[in-house]
């Protein structure tokens, strides 16, 4: 059953915070919508100059023409030399990215590397320590985020409210919320937005924050492991969400841990480490220049120093009698520094998205 949106009975609930002065009674949803203009889906509630975050998606209110003609406009999204330090800690460490209008851009790396610590510079929930942040040419200021969409990667929606209420509340706070295609999201992932948010399950509420961030038609969304608690039909649906998106000409930054996802949605990616962009590229020009040169010995694999320093040698693996050799670009040198040592047989092999992953952060 669609869900109600317009303002009928449904208009008051009663939150676990104490009554206030200003609200001595159960706020309505029009007043919570009123106080909180900017609504973010948020782990807690964080502060901007210009409004408190709660929970939500933030829709643009008129599509960017910039983002539909790529090919006359400056990059949808510009980190330049991007550093985030906490103390002697440094999360994000000189990152510069490009990130085409109209495209789906994956960034991909282990637990701590800074993807996330990157969006939250990115979007104004973090003060980078170095570094500057452009969205259509543009600097970060308050009027932007009326083009963004964020779902963090923990997802923090209203427990006391429906899912109904929520997209009252969602309504009532963006302008190009679109109800029917809320309710249209809301029956591809199972939602049934008559029940509180507090009987969701992790999966539902992540559903939920999608919804919410699909059905308001924003120019740039920036997705944190959308995924996250999904079963493999609804992580698909997200996949052609964001295709679809990019396809009406929006901008999609993600992160995922599912590593075959982003190959399969993703035009380019970039691979962090430590803080540090280690590769970036489009994915099936990656997939083309980064090869494996794989070696079999008669005794266990020789330790080839020469190889090691090749500066077009991102990783080499020794196991028993087998050596692995990943390299990017036709390195010539490699082949020739393997052969040298009279392997049994060499073969070249073509990566996917996982294998050129692993050789760009696997021990380092």
């Amino acid at each position: 059953m669609d869900a109600d949106l317009s303002f009928g009975p449904i208009t008051r609930w009663t939150p676990p915070q104490r009554r206030s002065a200003k609200w001595p009674h159960p706020p309505s949803i029009q007043q919570y919508a009123k106080a909180s203009p900017w609504v973010c889906a948020a782990s807690k509630p964080l502060r901007f100059s210009t409004a408190r975050s709660i929970s939500g998606i933030r829709p643009a209110t008129t599509r960017s023409k910039a983002l539909i003609n790529s090919t006359a406009a400056p990059a949808a999204i510009q980190l330049s030399n991007l550093t985030k330090r906490y103390g002697d800690v440094t999360a994000v460490d000189g990152l510069s990215l490009t990130i085409p209008p109209g495209s789906i851009f994956g960034l991909l790396g282990t637990n701590g590397a800074g993807k996330t610590t990157t969006f939250k510079c990115l979007l104004g929930l973090a003060r980078p320590t170095d570094g500057e942040v452009r969205f259509n040419g543009e600097a970060l200021q308050p009027s932007l985020f009326e083009r963004l969409s964020y779902m963090p990667e923990r997802v923090a929606l209203y427990e006391w409210m429906t899912g109904e209420q929520h997209l009252k509340l969602t309504r009532l706070s963006f302008e190009r919320f679109d109800g029917a295609r809320a309710n249209e999201l809301a029956q591809l992932f199972g939602l049934n937005l008559r029940k509180r948010i507090r009987t969701f399950s992790k999966g539902q509420q992540s559903a939920m924050a999608i919804v919410i961030a699909f059905s308001t038609h924003p120019d740039i969304l920036v997705l944190d492991e959308p995924s996250s608690g999904l079963d493999p039909v609804h992580q698909r649906h997200v996949l052609d969400l964001m295709i679809d998106a990019a396809a009406g000409g929006a901008t999609v930054l993600f992160s995922s841990h599912q590593i075959g996802q982003v190959e399969r949605a993703a035009d380019r990616v970039a691979i962090l480490h430590r803080g540090k962009r280690v590769l970036d590229g489009e994915v099936e020009q990656l997939k083309a220049e980064v090869k494996i040169i794989e070696a079999t010995f008669q005794g266990d694999a020789p330790a080839l120093p020469a190889l090691d320093v090749n500066a077009g040698v991102q990783r080499v693996m020794r196991q028993g009698r087998l050596l692995r050799a990943y390299v990017r670009g036709a390195n010539n040198g490699a082949m020739h520094q393997i052969q040298a040592a009279s392997p049994t047989s060499v073969r070249v092999l073509d990566q996917n998205l996982e294998d050129i992953f692993l050789a760009a952060v696997g021990d380092r």
